[in-house]
């Protein structure tokens, strides 16, 4: 598909949605009989558990419960795509990050040497000040690396259903 060495590590975030599950199917398809280093990330967004508490939306522990629930909602998805990864017989690296989502994404990106950035599409963007705000677009307009969206979520998952899991 590539030439060899044309992409050595991939970096796909996930958050639960339809759409990053189809970015980690897009990621497992370029992975799979090649040399490319794989990586699902899941990052639980700490600041916007500070400004609900800030904003008087939580208390304090509301805080610590939702930040656990989180957590164990990272770890749930991680593992889904563990499994997807597994079953077509590519191996995946996951990892569990704290912090605001596109600062964390962008700085590992950058600390890995990651040289493709896999996303879900996009959120509808209905005003400029909206752009400003979404995560996704502040990781596409400042990411360092390639960034490939997914826009088609039943092409890519009929692409990763096609897939051999044997090598």
């Amino acid at each position: 598909m590539f030439p060899s060495g044309f992409i050595k590590k991939i970096m796909v975030c996930v958050d639960g949605s339809r759409e990053s599950v189809a970015a980690a199917q897009w990621a497992i398809t370029l992975a799979k009989n090649t040399d490319i280093e794989l990586i699902a990330v899941y990052v639980v967004n700490v600041n916007l558990l500070k400004d609900l508490v800030r904003m008087r939306i939580f208390v304090k522990i509301e805080e610590m419960d939702y930040e656990k629930d989180l957590e164990l909602d990272g770890k749930r998805f991680l593992a889904f795509v563990e499994s997807l990864a597994r079953a077509k017989s590519v191996p995946i690296h996951t990892v569990l990050l704290k912090g605001v989502v596109d600062q964390e994404l962008i700085q590992k990106t950058e600390e890995w040497g990651v040289d493709l950035l896999v996303l879900g599409e996009l959120e509808p963007v209905y005003s400029r000040a909206d752009a400003s705000h979404h995560v996704s677009e502040l990781v596409l307009r400042k990411a360092k690396c390639s960034v490939f969206v997914i826009k088609n979520v039943e092409w890519v998952e009929r692409i990763y259903n096609s897939l051999d899991a044997r090598t």
